[in-house]
C-alpha cells in the first residue's frame, strides 16, 4: 500500500488528485467496456501497431533492434525482425510508432497516452496469453489515466511531454494486466511520479532523433512501477501534487468529469506529421487539383495560421525527417507535391526531391493573431499559379474527434504502413480480425497473423 504522510503542503491539487484515483476505481471496477469504447480502442490498437510496423523498418530502429538482440535474445519479434527481450521489444515499439510522426494523440492532454501503453502492455499480453478483452481494459484505464495526467500537468516551455506523464498511464495499464486493484495500481502510479524525467524539445529543433527514444523510457517507467507496486515498494501520496507545483506549468484548471471516457475523444492521424502541420496539408490537398497548370507554375504561397502552429513547427529547410514532421512548410509543400503525407515522403529518394525543396522555399508563413486569441485552430492557404489566385481555408481535420477516421480508413492506413514488412494478405487478416474478432480471442492469435 501507499505510505500516508501526516498532512500534504500541495492542496490545491487534491481535487486532482482524487479524481484520478477515481479514475483508476472505475476503471479497475470490471465492467464491461461500452462497445463504442472497444471498438475505439481497437482502432487505436491496429493504428498504433501499424505505425510500429511503418517506423521499424528505418536503418536507425534495424540497428537498434540489432544491438538489443546481441545483448539479449528472447522470445518476440517484429515481422522480419530479430529475437528480443520483452523490455527491448517494448522499447523498440514505442519507438517505432513515433518515427514517422503519424501515430495518435489526444488535443485535452496535449500528447499521445496511447503509444507507450500499448507499447508495454503487448510483451506482457503475449507472454500471459492474455484475451483481448483483458487487453482492451487495461489499455482503456492506462488511456484515461494518462490522457488526465496530460491535461493537469502541463509541461514547462522547453520540454516535451513523451518522456513525462505517459508513464503515469502505462503504470496504470500494466498494474490492470498484471491483476492488481487500484489501490495497488495508484502506488504505481505514484511510485512513477517520483521519477517523471524532463524530457526536452531540443532534439526536435536540432533535428536529431533521440526523442523518438521517450515514449520507450516512458513504457519501461510505468512497467516498471507497476512492477514495484505488486512486490509491495510503497510511495508518498501527493508526489503528483508536489510534481505540479515544483515541476509542471500546471494549472487549476476544470476536472475532466468522472466517468467521462477521453479514450472515445482521442485522435488518429491521416498524414504523418504532427497535428499542427495537418491544417496545411489539407489546405494543400483542396488546391492540388485546381491547379490546372501544374505545380511547376507556382510562384507563391501563404500559409496563415494559428500562432502555436509556428511556434512548434516553424522549422524551415528541413534536413532530417523528424525536422520535417515538425515543419509547416514542409508539409504544405509535400501536400502539393504528393497529395498526402506518409512515411514514404520522410525515406532518402521523396525526403529532398528538387520540387518539394523548391514548393517549400516558397511558402510564407503569417500567424492568424485573431485565430490565437479565440484559442481556435485551422489555416488559410493561398497558392499564386500563373495569372490565378486560389485559397483555401480549413478549420477541422479529419480524425478529430469531430470527423474521426472510419474503420475502413483506419484499416488502409495499416495496409499501407504494413506494407514493407507484411505481406498484403496478411496485413489484410490481421486488420479484419482485429476489427471483428471476440473478447475472448488471445493477443498471440492475433500477433501471430503478421508472421
Amino acid at each position: 500500500m501507499t505510505d500516508k504522510p501526516a498532512s500534504s503542503s500541495h492542496g490545491r491539487w487534491i481535487d486532482h488528485q482524487l479524481r484520478l484515483k477515481d479514475t483508476l476505481d472505475w476503471t479497475f471496477a470490471g465492467n464491461p467496456l461500452p462497445p463504442e469504447v472497444d471498438a475505439h480502442g481497437r482502432l487505436l490498437l491496429l493504428d498504433t501497431i501499424g505505425c510500429m510496423l511503418a517506423g521499424r523498418v528505418a536503418p536507425e530502429v534495424i540497428a537498434l533492434e540489432e544491438q538489443f538482440s546481441n545483448l539479449e535474445s528472447g522470445p518476440f519479434s517484429f515481422p522480419q525482425g530479430r529475437r528480443l527481450s520483452s523490455s527491448a521489444i517494448c522499447a523498440i515499439g514505442a519507438m517505432a510508432a513515433t518515427w514517422d510522426e503519424a501515430c495518435e494523440g489526444h488535443a485535452l492532454a496535449h500528447g499521445r497516452p496511447g503509444v507507450p501503453v500499448i507499447a508495454a502492455l503487448l510483451p506482457l499480453a503475449l507472454t500471459r496469453d492474455t484475451r483481448l478483452g483483458p487487453f482492451m481494459d487495461a489499455l482503456n484505464a492506462g488511456y484515461e489515466v494518462g490522457a488526465r495526467a496530460g491535461a493537469w500537468l502541463r509541461i514547462r516551455p522547453g520540454m516535451h511531454v513523451d518522456a513525462n506523464w505517459p508513464a503515469l498511464g502505462v503504470a496504470a495499464a500494466v498494474a490492470h494486466l498484471l491483476g492488481l486493484d487500484a489501490d495497488d495500481a495508484m502506488t504505481a502510479v505514484n511510485i512513477a511520479a517520483c521519477q517523471l524525467p524532463t524530457s526536452l524539445y531540443l532534439p526536435v529543433t536540432a533535428g536529431s532523433v533521440a526523442r523518438n527514444t521517450y515514449l520507450g523510457h516512458a513504457a519501461w517507467l510505468g512497467t516498471m512501477a507497476a512492477l514495484n507496486a505488486q512486490a509491495g515498494i510503497t510511495a508518498p501520496t501527493d508526489p503528483l501534487g508536489f510534481y505540479a507545483d515544483n515541476y509542471s506549468a500546471a494549472t487549476p484548471e476544470p476536472l475532466v468529469p468522472s466517468g467521462q471516457r477521453l479514450l472515445l475523444d482521442g485522435y488518429l492521424k491521416p498524414y504523418a506529421a504532427v497535428r499542427h502541420v495537418h491544417y496545411g496539408i489539407e489546405a494543400a490537398r483542396a488546391l492540388r487539383d485546381q491547379l490546372d497548370e501544374g505545380m511547376d507554375k507556382i510562384s507563391r504561397i501563404t500559409l496563415k495560421i494559428y500562432p502555436e502552429a509556428i511556434t512548434y513547427c516553424g522549422n524551415r529547410d528541413p534536413q532530417t525527417p523528424i525536422q520535417a514532421q515538425f515543419s509547416l512548410s514542409y508539409g504544405v509543400a509535400a501536400g502539393l507535391r504528393f497529395g498526402t503525407v506518409d512515411p514514404a515522403q520522410y525515406r532518402k529518394e521523396r525526403f529532398n526531391e528538387p520540387e518539394v525543396r523548391r514548393l517549400e522555399k516558397l511558402v510564407r508563413i503569417v500567424p492568424d493573431e485573431a485565430m490565437g486569441a479565440s484559442g481556435k485552430r485551422g489555416a488559410t492557404l493561398s497558392i499564386e499559379s500563373g495569372y490565378k489566385e486560389e485559397e483555401a481555408t480549413v478549420t477541422t481535420i479529419k480524425g478529430d474527434a469531430a470527423d474521426p477516421l472510419s474503420q475502413e480508413e483506419v484499416a488502409a492506413k495499416f495496409l499501407r504502413y504494413a506494407a514493407p514488412s507484411v505481406e498484403a494478405d496478411k496485413a489484410y487478416h490481421f486488420a479484419a480480425a482485429m476489427v471483428a474478432c471476440t473478447l475472448d480471442t488471445p493477443v498471440r492469435q492475433l500477433w501471430d497473423l503478421l508472421f
